[in-house]
């Protein structure tokens, strides 16, 4: 199978690949070992990891430098004088950063739910996962593959890469030796490499035979900057509202041209995030349930499917893949 062809569908039909955003984080603190199996045993395509760097080098699953969000870091007094403010991607940022940790001292800390408010039973699971790195990711996708019977791929994506630039600690060159590895590297592998900045994918672009796929959540997009993308990357990630808008009380609007836009420039779309809660939901698919129930996911996801998109990014991976069972998507020609 070409990159090209396994970008735009999964290996066997023309229905949207599933990616567990941060791993099942509808279920389990984000970013852990156990939320990636869990969103995997829920019918995920792919584990969604960010990676970020140690003091040593090592890429770790973190949304983000700042650790202090998701770890229990806090409550270690030993690190209390690693407590600091930088500047990153021109935002100053207090907490503690994952450049400033050795690999075995993030070992020491555990995760911890990043919306308590919203997802209370998430908080359950506090302090009983350790920081995952990016190869225990690719370890755990291969076993979960020869268990389940069919290929779970991963989808890295590059976090705050010229950040880490900037501090001697690139992303790129570890990422790709990690892949080279782990024999990743193929037009056929179960691998796509995101992020949000052009600059990293250019920079991968001549190292990877993996699709790339270049995040936005910038409006308007027009057929230039679609050219533009395709010529290094394979698919776009909107932010879904980039494809159905919303209106001034919250209700899903008339739907953009996007998907059609990129498919005419040769990009597949994988569009973010979907989430089943109520509190994300466009006010015409919300419950009685308060912020945190939750209301009719589903038809998002038909939506989304009847539109055209090849991919979606989701933090309930049984609700993406129970939708997307009962869709009925025209295999291309």
């Amino acid at each position: 199978m070409s990159r090209v062809a396994y970008v735009v569908f999964s290996a066997t039909t023309a229905l949207p690949v599933v990616i567990a955003h941060r791993g099942a984080s509808g279920y389990r603190p984000e970013h852990t070992l156990a939320g990636y199996e869990l969103a995997a045993r829920l019918g995920a395509d792919f584990l969604e990891p960010d990676l970020v760097s140690t003091r040593d080098g090592v890429l770790v699953a973190r949304h983000e430098p700042e650790i202090g969000a998701t770890t229990d870091v806090a409550h270690h007094p030993e690190f209390t004088d690693r407590f600091t403010a930088k500047m990153i991607d021109g935002r100053r940022v207090k907490g503690w950063f994952a450049e400033d940790f050795m690999l075995a001292e993030l070992r020491t800390l555990r995760a911890v739910e990043r919306i308590p408010a919203l997802r209370q039973r998430n908080t359950l699971y506090d302090g009983r996962y350790p920081v995952p790195t990016f190869g225990e990711v690719i370890a755990l996708a291969a076993r979960l593959s020869d268990e389940l019977g069919r290929e779970i791929g991963v989808y890295p994506e590059t976090k705050c890469p010229s950040y880490h630039r900037g501090i001697g600690r690139p992303l790129e060159p570890t990422l790709v030796q990690a892949l080279r590895e782990a024999n990743l590297d193929r037009p056929d592998a179960p691998v796509f490499v995101q992020s949000f900045e052009a600059s990293s994918l250019r920079a991968l672009r001549p190292e990877l035979k993996v699709p790339l796929v270049q995040l936005t959540e910038t409006a308007p997009l027009g057929p230039a900057d679609f050219a533009e993308v395709a010529s290094y990357a394979d698919v776009i990630g909107p932010d879904k509202e980039l494809i159905v808008p919303r209106d001034a009380t919250g209700r899903s609007a008339e739907p953009t041209g996007l998907v059609a836009d990129a498919h005419a420039a040769g990009l597949a779309v994988h569009a973010w995030t979907f989430r089943n809660e109520n509190h994300f939901l466009p006010t015409d698919l919300r419950s009685t349930a308060g912020r945190a129930g939750y209301g009719n996911a589903l038809a998002e996801y038909w939506l989304f499917a009847e539109l055209g998109v090849d991919g979606v990014f989701t933090d309930h991976p049984d609700t993406a893949a129970s939708a997307i069972s009962e869709t009925v998507v025209p295999q291309a020609s």
